[in-house]
């Protein structure tokens, strides 16, 4: 069937979503008869619409979200991935040789540990197995993995461990993962551990960056971490709500759209 319309196309593709969790850009270029890049650009108006999450190859029904639920960092991988990598891209700008950084847990964390190769000497500290492993590859770097009780969704490490750990370095570049961000609640997340945690690291840090796309804007979770005033810098995608960013301004956040 050659779907000629976009508003044809796109239907399509919100109809064969409601029928199954996920599809694929083979699958629906083949479905429609148009190419994998238009039905690429589809797929991408369509997220910007908030009908659906873009995942690699593909896109998959937008579930219903709820900010007190502990996602696993295996889902979260899927959501927003091509907005996560920019947002990484555009925190390395933020970081020079030799600089001693934190990098919370997080799937955008992640992708900003995977861009350091213009780097000879960094000093990084971090509570994310995944982002330990990933900065390994590069066989060059200073880094510390605090220890602590794992958790198994955000494969990081917390608890009083981590804490006491933690307490022993100041004065890092603090890149922090937010679940849910309001300007008026600030920033929050499902989990009480990981609360505590990012508390201290934004308490220990001399300048803190905050890194999330924008569907983690307006929302509240279960446990407060930190007013939006304690951020330096927040870094997200084009999608930031409307007036948010003046709101940001105001309070002397600067603000990094990519």
């Amino acid at each position: 069937m050659n779907t000629s319309s976009a508003k044809e196309r796109r239907a399509l593709i919100l109809r064969m979503l409601e029928q199954q969790e996920e599809v694929s850009v083979v699958a629906l270029s083949r479905e429609t008869g148009i190419s994998e890049v238009t039905i690429r650009k589809d797929l991408t108006i369509l997220q910007s619409r908030h009908l659906l999450l873009r995942t690699r190859g593909g896109a998959m029904r937008k579930p219903v979200e709820n900010p007190n639920e502990d996602t696993a960092i295996s889902k979260k991988r899927m959501f927003n991935f091509k907005e996560k990598e920019r947002i990484g891209l555009e925190a390395v700008k933020m970081i020079k040789e030799g600089d001693y950084i934190m990098l919370d847990s997080g799937t955008t964390t992640l992708e900003i540990a995977k861009h350091l190769d213009k780097f000879q000497h960094l000093r990084i500290l971090t509570n994310s197995m995944n982002i330990a492993t990933e900065l390994l590859g590069y066989k060059r770097f200073d880094i510390v993995l605090l220890g602590g009780n794992v958790r198994v969704n955000s494969h990081s490490v917390v608890g009083p461990l981590a804490l006491s750990v933690l307490r022993n370095f100041n004065r890092y570049k603090l890149f922090l993962g937010v679940d849910s961000f309001s300007f008026e609640n600030g920033v929050s997340t499902p989990n009480m551990e990981e609360a505590l945690l990012n508390q201290m690291m934004i308490q220990q840090a001399e300048r803190v960056i905050a890194v999330f796309d924008s569907s983690k804007f307006n929302k509240r979770s279960y446990v407060h971490i930190a007013n939006a005033t304690e951020l330096d810098c927040i870094i997200t995608d084009q999608a930031i709500p409307t007036g948010m960013i003046s709101k940001l301004k105001s309070a002397g956040i600067e603000v990094r759209i990519v």
